[in-house]
């Protein structure tokens, strides 16, 4: 499993968020300073799963960030699963493993008892990429004495209707036939960002949004949503959806002429944009926002102050709306 869409929440320390340059031995006792006898050393990463490519991703700048600080970092694998997070969640606050948490919440609101439960005996909890709590339209905690580093599920719907909009206006076509392959409808989480994707969308003149289906985050998931899509309507000429999903809609609709936005950030996915294969993607530098979330914990862990509301589209800034000319330096951190 999210950008300068919009104008987004200043932070005080945007410099901070994007120091992946910064020697982890130049700076004792804060973020990136080497742990010593008594420090926070133990992290607990509650991603998504172990085979998705995001989450693994971003548990390799945790893990490579914790053992530069000399710190350890164990992934705990609840394979999509919100239940077995939120009991994964409860055991390591029982048995107190670790000084730090991050967690990637497959379900926001399911985990919040845990995470308060985790605050209250002191453990530092820093809140990855999905909002903890019920609200979907905010970068803030919404769990007290959590610190966030997320991207606002509305903000990137909003991003991937404006791309698609730009990939009608470059299409000239009127009315501009939009296909959205929205995640998965049982996660509040994809409903919020389809909610503002959609009213992006519609409130764009000359642009119809033709066909909606569940695209997932798999190739095969796009692939049957694309098929069922271009049975009924033939003639879209955008469409949006996860990386995954994307990659399975191309391999259906070969041939055709189609532009695609994608929600990843994977080398093949910026690839395909540098290519021209794909219109754009909605980018993040996954593993480096995992290391940026292994800093804040260890950092406050260890009696340092960090800001509370972090925003994952300001460590690479000008290159979420990644459109070719975006990503024209950008490689990519991790693989499909």
């Amino acid at each position: 499993m999210v950008a300068p869409r919009t104008a987004l929440p200043a932070l005080a320390l945007v410099a901070l968020l994007a120091a992946g340059c910064v020697n982890p031995a130049e700076r004792p006792g804060g973020a990136t300073g080497p742990a010593t006898s008594g420090t926070a050393n133990r992290i607990g990463f509650f991603g998504f799963a172990k085979a998705n490519s995001f989450s693994a991703a971003t548990f390799a700048g945790v893990e490579e960030h914790a053992r530069a600080g000399g710190a350890t970092a164990e992934f705990l694998d609840p394979n999509f699963d919100a239940q077995a997070q939120v009991q994964q969640l409860q055991d390591a606050v029982t048995a107190k493993r670790f000084d730090v948490f991050v967690v990637q919440a497959n379900d926001g609101a399911a985990v919040v008892p845990a995470i308060r439960s985790a605050v209250r005996a002191g453990i530092t909890v820093v809140v990855q990429f999905t909002p903890v709590g019920t609200r979907y339209d905010t970068a803030e905690p919404q769990v007290d004495g959590t610190i966030t580093l997320v991207d606002v599920p509305t903000l990137n719907g909003e991003g991937l209707g404006r791309l698609a909009i730009q990939a009608c206006r470059s299409r000239k076509a009127s009315p501009c036939e939009v296909a959205y392959l929205e995640g998965l409808k049982a996660l509040p989480l994809d409903n919020a960002r389809t909610r503002a994707a959609l009213g992006v969308l519609e409130a764009a003149p000359g642009v119809r949004v033709k066909a909606r289906a569940e695209g997932g985050y798999t190739q095969e998931s796009g692939r049957r949503a694309m098929q069922d899509i271009l049975q009924k309507d033939p003639g879209i000429d955008v469409v949006i959806g996860s990386s995954q999903a994307v990659l399975g809609a191309e391999a259906v609709a070969r041939g055709k002429d189609i532009l695609y936005v994608a929600n990843g950030a994977s080398r093949q996915t910026v690839e395909a944009v540098r290519e021209g294969r794909w219109f754009a993607a909605y980018y993040l530098p996954v593993k480096t926002l995992g290391a940026k979330a292994a800093e804040l914990g260890l950092a406050k862990a260890r009696g340092g102050s960090v800001p509370a509301t972090n925003v994952m589209t300001d460590v690479a800034p000008g290159t979420a709306m990644g459109t070719k000319d975006a990503l024209a330096q950008v490689r990519g951190e991790y693989d499909e």
